[in-house]
């Protein structure tokens, strides 16, 4: 058991497991599918970039690649998103709850919407858990020229990624004793992945009964 958890919590391990490739399709996921929300995105692009600077092996991409992986999937997942939604449409409004969506997922963004704009909205959502993955679903909803969607789109995929990785490739250059410590890092970065998600499930519990 204790071997198990060693290799599950090992980031070596679970980067050999699916690599770079890995990382694309869950960032693509998350801001391109519905159910994509509870995946750990932000924890992930962070990791990248600590990787790619601590464990260059594992990554097999100099840093400017990984990143341009990155960006293609995170501008790939959000025309996803939008053309779900704009084909939804307001079906979307009236589909009910279930164990990964809810309408509240959908009010909070459209919050964000309401008080910031379309445009301004694409960009901070990127760093916004749940809104990154319902903000290009809504702006296909209410049907935001496509073009001008595409533009901050690219901005925020480019904000995101090279924001997240940056931190994470110079935090090991400014502290390489951070090496020793990876497995630590990536322990935490799952439980505040899971806090909020868990967080939710209970709330909805304790409401139910």
């Amino acid at each position: 058991m204790l071997e198990f958890l060693k290799h599950a919590t090992d980031p070596n391990s679970i980067i050999q497991l699916g690599g770079v490739w890995l990382l694309c399709i869950v960032i693509f996921a998350e801001t391109g599918l519905l159910i994509g929300f509870f995946l750990p995105g932000d924890n992930l692009v962070l990791l990248a970039g600590i990787l790619c600077k601590a464990k260059p092996e594992l990554m097999q991409l100099n840093y400017f690649t990984l990143v341009f992986f990155m960006i293609i999937s995170a501008v790939l997942g959000n025309v996803s998103g939008y053309w779900f939604g704009r084909l939804a449409g307001e079906k979307l409004y009236k589909k009910k709850d279930g164990w990964f969506f809810k309408q509240k997922q959908i009010e909070i963004t459209k919050t964000y919407y309401n008080k910031y704009g379309g445009n301004f909205t694409l960009i901070i959502a990127r760093f916004l858990p749940i809104v990154r993955t319902f903000a290009p679903i809504i702006a296909g909803v209410i049907k935001i020229d496509f073009f001008k969607f595409m533009l901050f789109n690219i901005i925020g995929a480019i904000a995101w990624i090279f924001g997240l990785t940056a931190i994470g490739y110079f935090l090991v250059q400014a502290f390489p004793q951070i090496e020793d410590y990876l497995s630590y890092i990536f322990i935490s970065l799952i439980i505040l992945t899971a806090a909020p998600i868990i967080r939710v499930f209970l709330k909805d519990k304790n409401k139910s009964t």
